[in-house]
C-alpha cells in the first residue's frame, strides 16, 4: 500500500531538485564542451549545452532515496542505469558512433537478462498467454534497446521527449497504483516530477538539452518500469498496454527503419523526417508541434489504460481507435512529400485556434 504523502514529498523532492540542478549542470557542460552545435539536420541555430539528463538522473535517484524502494533485481536495475548513463554521458561530450552505443545499450540489457529480469510470457488478444520459452531473451532484449532507442529518436524538439515520456509514465502510474506495485508507482512518481523539473528549463525556447544522456536514462528506465509493472502480470496487462502507451516514439521509430530500409540508408544514422520534422515543415510552429505530439501521446496513454480493463468488445473498438491514429500518425509523416489535406487541415485547425485566443 503506498503512503500518498509520502509520494507527493518524493515528487517535490525530485521536481525541485532536478529544476535547480540544471543550473550547475548547464555550467559543466559548457566547461566540458559538451555543446549542441547548430548544423544542417538540426534547428536551433546556435550552440546550446548538453548533458541536461543528468539533473534528470540526480533528481530520481534523490526521490528514491528518500522512498527506499525494495525489489530483487533492484541492484541490476541501477547497475544497467549508470551504464546508460555513462554511455550518454560519453556521447554528449564525443559523439559516439552508433554502434558502440548500440554494444553499451545490449550491455546495460543483458545485466538485466543476466539477473533474470525477462518477458516470460505475453497476454495477446484474442490469442490468450503465450509462454515464450527462450525467446524470452530476445524479446527482452529488442525491448529494453528498442524503447531505449525511441525514446532517444523522438529528442528532437524542446521539451519532446520530457513531455512524451511524462505523459506514458503518468498512464503507467494509474494503472500500476490499481494493480497496487508499490516499486513501480515509485519509480514512475520521481521519474515524472524530475521531467517536469526539466521542462522548465527545457521547453521551447530550451536553455538546455538534456542530450543521450537523458533521451536514454528515460528509455531505459520507462522499459525496465514496463517489465516491473505491465508484463509480469499477465492476468491484468496484456503485452499490447505498454505498446499503445509508448506508441508515439515506438511507431516513429519502425517507420523511420522502415524508411531508411525502402531508401537504401543506414538505419541508425539520424535524419531529419521524424514525425516531429514534419510537421515543422508542415507548417506548425515549434511549440504547436510539442503539443500536437503531446496530444497524441495523451490520447494513446488514456487508450492503454481502458485497454487494460476492457471487455473483448470495447478491446476491439479501441484497436480501430488505434490503428485510425496510427494511420494519422503515418499520414502527418508522408504529408510533407505528398501534401496531403489532413496536415493542411490540421494546421488551419491551430492557425484559427491561436486566432481566437
Amino acid at each position: 500500500m503506498v503512503n500518498i504523502t509520502e509520494l507527493i514529498i518524493a515528487f517535490l523532492i525530485s521536481l525541485v531538485s532536478t529544476a535547480l540542478l540544471v543550473f550547475p549542470v548547464k555550467k559543466l557542460a559548457v566547461k566540458l564542451g559538451a555543446m549542441d552545435e547548430p548544423e544542417a539536420r538540426k534547428i536551433h541555430t546556435f550552440a546550446i549545452p548538453r548533458l541536461g539528463g543528468l539533473a534528470i538522473v540526480a533528481g530520481t535517484v534523490l526521490g528514491l532515496l528518500y522512498l527506499q524502494p525494495v525489489h530483487r533485481h533492484l541492484v541490476e536495475i541501477i547497475l544497467g542505469a549508470a551504464i546508460i548513463v555513462i554511455l550518454g554521458i560519453l556521447d554528449d561530450k564525443f559523439q559516439l558512433r552508433p554502434a558502440y552505443k548500440l554494444i553499451g545499450q545490449i550491455g546495460a540489457a543483458g545485466v538485466l537478462i543476466y539477473a533474470g529480469l525477462i518477458i516470460e510470457r505475453i497476454n495477446l488478444p484474442l490469442f490468450g498467454l503465450v509462454e515464450l520459452g527462450n525467446f524470452s531473451y530476445i524479446v527482452t532484449l529488442l525491448w529494453i534497446v528498442g524503447i531505449t532507442n525511441a525514446m532517444n529518436l523522438i529528442d528532437g524538439l524542446d521539451g519532446l521527449a520530457s513531455g512524451v515520456s511524462a505523459i506514458a509514465l503518468v498512464s503507467v502510474l494509474i494503472m500500476a497504483l490499481g494493480d497496487y506495485r508499490t516499486v513501480v508507482v515509485y519509480f514512475c512518481v520521481v521519474l515524472i516530477a524530475s521531467n517536469i523539473g526539466f521542462l522548465f528549463h527545457n521547453f521551447y525556447p530550451a536553455k538546455i538539452y538534456m542530450g543521450d544522456t537523458g533521451s536514454m536514462f528515460l528509455g531505459y528506465s520507462v522499459a525496465v518500469i514496463s517489465l516491473l509493472g505491465l508484463f509480469k502480470n499477465v492476468t491484468l496487462f496484456s503485452f499490447i498496454i505498454p505498446v499503445i502507451v509508448l506508441a508515439v516514439p515506438i511507431f516513429d521509430t519502425l517507420f523511420a527503419i522502415v524508411r531508411r530500409l525502402y531508401n537504401r540508408e543506414n538505419i541508425m544514422l539520424p535524419d531529419k523526417k521524424h514525425i516531429h520534422y514534419q510537421l515543422l515543415a508542415s507548417g506548425f510552429s515549434h511549440r504547436a508541434t510539442v503539443l500536437i505530439i503531446y496530444g497524441f501521446s495523451a490520447i494513446f496513454g488514456v487508450l492503454g489504460i481502458l485497454f487494460s480493463n476492457a471487455s473483448l468488445t470495447i478491446s476491439l473498438v479501441i484497436t480501430f481507435v488505434i490503428l485510425l491514429l496510427l494511420a494519422v500518425i503515418a499520414e502527418i509523416g508522408a504529408a510533407e512529400k505528398r501534401k496531403k489535406p489532413l496536415i493542411n487541415s490540421m494546421h488551419k485547425l491551430v492557425k484559427r485556434t491561436n486566432d481566437r485566443g
